[in-house]
């Protein structure tokens, strides 16, 4: 079902949000220019008609830690807990942001009670979770290295922190101090976040080549090459590892999956389209990271195609004609996507039916159609669909409805999902402030 509500009620309501977003309060709302976050142009509709109240969801569970791009290694986070009524508990700078030249690319990981960050001069920062204060703070850009790229991401496991950077290298820090333990020169400069499982580190370089690494030592066990392209998006994405399975996507819309072991091929599928003309369409790229859950596969690719695979054998199960560079989510029997439309969409995962469409604001300005909105996410928690905005805003839809269910102000733009853990959430905003909700 789809919401068809006329845009002056979102905005009469966004202007009754307050700084407990996510539920009831008294509290005054927060100063500052309060937009309506929904519009009515859509392009996808919804194929299951019905009352509202039919998508069953598993409980919320807690989770200590968020401890890599997407959450676990498979990104499959499901349904997670945080308080009824989130305020603003604390905001930390934690170095530069997003400019002409760089992009924030990588979201915030939780683990052992401290948020990680690398900013867009690989300065990684270690905040307390609980208090926001910085514990420490280390650059690693080397030592031979006169400019500064954007690094691709971070993430965490059984004591270190690995970050995989512009500078062609993947260093791995002590967690607790911030010590280099490691550095490893690969084939070239990363956008996408390591994906971490079992002491091996899995990361996808620009040039699109898989390379698995020891965690303990950087030593590389082996590497995988897909189509390189010669034009991408900027950003990038990160393995998913399940059991003994890696599936990689790559900026050629070619999605593998190899074994854990030695990279050796299990299956290939593409996610490139033929019917996209437009330009920035016609980038084939996998940005958003694919989803391993109960022995299937889900991705979705800029070429306007949405797959469902069997992990075991390749085989596609469904498919969309659905676009997107923003991870899915999947939570129970149900897949949470954003279109490169800005439409949320929710599907049934086994059988990718539609169930309901809600359009997102996508201009600032929508009479003049200029300055384009990204919303990044969903995230799910507490029966809550959780977005952040470009435009500085963050939104709360119903995953059942589709509904908006309240919006809060950003300190800047937001283009990183959020991470949660321990009934927390963080925010990392363009402009390098980490911002905890509890």
């Amino acid at each position: 079902m789809i919401r068809k509500v006329a845009v002056v009620l979102f905005a009469t309501f966004a202007l009754g949000a307050c700084d407990t977003w996510l539920g009831e309060s008294k509290a005054p709302p927060l100063p500052g220019k309060r937009i309506s976050v929904l519009s009515r142009e859509r392009m996808v509709e919804p194929e299951i008609s019905g009352p509202v109240g039919k998508i069953v969801l598993p409980p919320p569970e807690d989770n200590d830690d968020w401890p890599q791009a997407g959450g676990y290694s498979n990104h499959a986070m499901h349904h997670m807990v945080v308080g009824d009524g989130l305020a603003r508990s604390w905001k930390t700078g934690v170095g530069t942001g997003s400019g002409k030249r760089r992009k924030l690319l990588a979201q915030p990981i939780v683990a052992e009670g401290r948020v990680f960050t690398v900013d867009t001069e690989s300065l990684v920062t270690a905040v307390d979770a609980k208090s926001g204060d910085r514990l420490w703070k280390v650059e690693v850009i080397p030592d031979d290295e006169d400019e500064l790229y954007s690094s691709g991401g971070i993430a965490y496991e059984d004591g270190r922190i690995f970050i995989s950077t512009g500078f062609a290298q993947i260093v791995a820090l002590d967690a607790r101090t911030g010590k280099v333990e490691w550095r490893q020169t690969l084939s070239g400069p990363m956008r996408g976040a390591p994906t971490v499982r079992g002491g091996r580190v899995f990361v996808i370089t620009v040039d699109n080549q898989t390379h698995a690494l020891s965690a303990e030592d950087g030593s590389v066990l082996w590497t995988h090459s897909g189509i390189a392209e010669t034009a991408s998006l900027l950003a990038g994405t990160s393995p998913a590892v399940d059991g003994s399975v890696v599936v990689v996507p790559y900026s050629s819309g070619e999605l593998f999956a190899l074994r854990v072991e030695n990279g050796a091929m299990l299956w290939q599928d593409s996610l490139a389209s033929v019917r996209r003309t437009e330009n920035v369409a016609a980038l084939t790229d996998i940005r958003g990271r694919p989803v391993i859950d109960r022995g299937r596969v889900y991705a979705i690719g800029n070429a306007d195609l949405l797959v469902c695979i069997d992990l075991r054998t390749g085989r596609r199960i469904w498919e969309k004609e659905i676009g997107g560079i923003q991870s899915p989510w999947v939570a129970g029997d149900y897949l949470y996507l954003v279109t490169n439309n800005n439409e949320v969409v929710a599907l049934e995962a086994r059988t990718g039916r539609i169930n309901w469409v809600t359009q997102m604001q996508t201009w600032d300005d929508p009479k003049a159609r200029t300055g384009r909105i990204v919303w990044a996410g969903p995230v799910l928690a507490s029966d809550r669909l959780i977005f952040g905005g470009s435009n500085g805003v963050l939104a709360a839809l119903s995953p059942y409805s589709g509904e908006l269910m309240g919006v809060d102000d950003a300190p800047t733009g937001v283009t990183l999902a959020p991470a949660v853990a321990g009934g927390s959430m963080y925010f990392l905003t363009d402009g390098a402030d980490l911002v905890a909700y509890r």
